[in-house]
């Protein structure tokens, strides 16, 4: 998925390959004092929390035990503290359990100094705080939960004015309270729409109510979701017509970000993306198992769906973008495309690494067939070298989303320290923090007590791309995480896209939208489909010469036609291409996620930002084929 529209000075930020961090609880109530003493552990990232660029939008993290919170803060060393007259009797008591003062002093104001179960009940929700006494004693002394600046040559730099390892902003009182309820197993997601929803000043207890209040209203949306006969029966519907030819399917306002004008028909409908979608059609939530209508060898969910007539091909159309866009979304995405729902997977059941993604698209979904080999699906079995150095107290069988950047070598140097100078096993405040920064990073085992960064080729091995795909011709380390990092799972998309090869024998002609690396092209022709025309879409020019010389290399005979813009692609260039090569079989591509990824907390401005608004170019470029299409053939 590649931006297709802007300068690229800015813009080659992935921010959604961050965002699928499984994780499970820490060990709030052990406590230890093998092993080197934390105060390290933290040092660093006390400055860098405003940050954080995994995403807790799509962990899978238990609850922690607040009860093994409470009781893992007694010391029996500290000073017992006696009550005075400037300090209440309350206070000094819960000052006892090990407790700080101004933490006390909180929990009392907010209920009194009477209710004393509602103090307590307060103080074990704030176990997880940063500044609580648990997490001031135990601390590695020489591991930080942030990278520190990176020595090496890799300059990440140019991604965008946030970069990925290195931050110094001092933490919010906004973000203080997001990473509570994160500890307390709520996602940042959920965490700050309750916020938003409460106010900052609202308590914890108060902020954790509202959360499981909207999960249970979430609930509810999703089996009206699933129970409806069809996707969305409007009656005010109108398919798409192209009467008059030199307009030719959508014109969109681009003066107005707050709302988008397109034609449909005669019709003129003035979309408000502020709002996202009509009050009456439910908020989608995502399907748990993430498998879309159906998975390799295993019963299909679905296996018969009635789309509206509008949706039907030619041309067959494939649309992605990230699972967990921001609330509305994927419900816009799916009026504009057609009324087609959406088919959401999470490609570790495909592969040895999670990528949760959405997809819209119009193709069968009956005799499905997936690519061979089957690729492995555990890091062990992607990786069998590193089985024999993978300690027992790391449970990952599989890894987090595959990302544009790396972990700093001193990050990597911290974690053999921390883990070299502690017991074997070292103490669970050890374990806790190389497991966050392992599923943070995707750090694997390569040694005794040596975690390291995966490679740009075993990624290209885990999204089915060949290997040395991104290698060569001037292309560096930098870029090819990047363009890595923004790509297709092939073997996903070749599952979906695998009905064709009967239905084309002769061949395919291709319009590729945001093309990235090719991931479109590399899957048909991994179906053994023969591409008889590919006209590709991307801003990028490594990805484009990537592009290239992959077609090169594998011989292709057909032909392979190139843009920068999306925007170059007006109704006559397109009537134009389909009169020289014909008309197009699929439109396939996935705009930019820049705005929608939940790692994205400062523009996170869904289909109103500024990368992510492209996507309406992908339903004006595919509305426009259609239309010429229908009125030449």
């Amino acid at each position: 998925m590649g931006l297709s529209s802007e300068s690229e000075d800015d813009e080659n930020i992935d921010w959604d390959t961050e965002e699928e961090e499984e994780r499970v609880p820490t060990n709030a109530g052990s406590v230890s004092t093998a092993g080197p003493s934390v105060t390290d552990l933290t040092s660093e990232s006390e400055d860098n929390k405003d940050f954080n660029w995994v995403s807790d939008k799509e962990e899978e993290k238990e609850p922690t035990n607040p009860t093994a919170s409470w009781e893992a803060t007694v010391n029996p060393n500290r000073e017992d503290f006696e009550a005075g007259p400037s300090r209440p009797s309350v206070i000094s008591h819960f000052m006892k359990m090990g407790y700080s003062e101004e933490m006390v002093a909180r929990a009392v104001k907010e209920n009194g100094e009477e209710d004393t179960n509602a103090i307590l009940d307060t103080l074990l929700a704030y176990g997880a705080i940063e500044d609580s006494p648990r997490k001031r004693e135990y601390s590695p002394n020489h591991c930080s939960l942030a990278n520190e600046t990176e020595d090496s040559d890799e300059d990440f730099s140019d991604m965008d004015d946030f970069g990925c390892e290195e931050f110094t902003d001092d933490p919010s009182e906004t973000d203080k309270t997001v990473s509570t309820l994160v500890d307390m197993g709520f996602l940042a997601e959920e965490a700050s729409s309750a916020i938003e929803r409460c106010g900052l000043d609202a308590s914890i207890l108060e902020l954790a109510d509202s959360i499981q209040a909207a999960q249970m209203a979430e609930e509810f949306d999703v089996q009206q979701w699933y129970s409806r006969s069809s996707f969305i029966d409007d009656e005010n519907y109108a398919p798409y017509s192209c009467k008059e030819k030199k307009r030719r399917g959508p014109e969109m306002d681009r003066g107005n970000k707050r709302s988008r004008t397109y034609s449909r028909g005669k019709r003129v409908i003035t979309k408000n993306l502020s709002q996202g979608l009509d009050d009456d059609v439910p908020s989608l939530s995502m399907p748990n198992p993430m498998i879309g209508f159906g998975i390799p060898f295993q019963r299909a969910r679905i296996t018969d769906r009635k789309l509206p007539d509008a949706a039907l091909g030619p041309p067959y159309f494939y649309y992605e973008n990230v699972a967990l866009a921001p609330r509305g979304v994927w419900e816009t995405i799916s009026r504009f495309l057609y009324d087609i729902e959406p088919e959401f997977v999470d490609s570790k059941y495909f592969s040895a690494a999670a990528r949760k993604r959405g997809y819209i698209h119009n193709l069968p979904i009956v005799k499905r067939f997936p690519l061979l080999p089957i690729p492995p699906k555990t890091i062990h079995e992607a990786f069998p070298t590193t089985k024999s150095y993978w300690p027992k107290w790391d449970p990952r069988t599989q890894l987090n989303c595959l990302q544009t950047c790396i972990a700093s070598a001193q990050l990597t140097e911290r974690i053999r320290k921390a883990v070299a100078d502690s017991g074997d096993p070292p103490p669970h405040h050890i374990q806790d923090f190389v497991l966050t920064q392992c599923r943070k990073w995707n750090l694997i085992w390569v040694g005794r007590h040596k975690v390291a960064t995966l490679e740009p080729d075993e990624i290209e091995t885990l999204l089915g791309f060949p290997r040395n795909h991104t290698r060569g011709g001037g292309i560096s380390r930098t870029e090819r995480y990047k363009s890595l990092g923004n790509s297709f799972q092939i073997d996903t998309v070749a599952y979906h896209l695998s009905v064709l090869k009967e239905k084309y024998p002769n061949g395919m002609n291709v319009l590729s939208l945001f093309s990235g690396i090719g991931g479109a092209e590399v899957a048909l022709h991994r179906l053994g489909i023969r591409l008889n025309t590919v006209v590709s879409v991307e801003l990028s020019e490594v990805n484009r010469n990537i592009v290239r010389g992959w077609w090169e290399q594998t011989n292709q005979t057909g032909n392979l036609i190139d843009f920068a813009d999306v925007q170059e692609l007006s109704g006559d260039r397109l009537e134009h291409l389909i009169n020289t090569y014909g008309r197009f079989d699929l439109v396939i591509g996935g705009s930019p996620c820049n705005n929608l990824a939940g790692s994205n907390r400062h523009t996170r401005d869904g289909l109103e930002g500024k990368h992510s608004s492209l996507f309406y170019d992908y339903f004006r470029i595919l509305d426009l084929v259609k239309c010429i299409m229908g009125n030449n053939y």
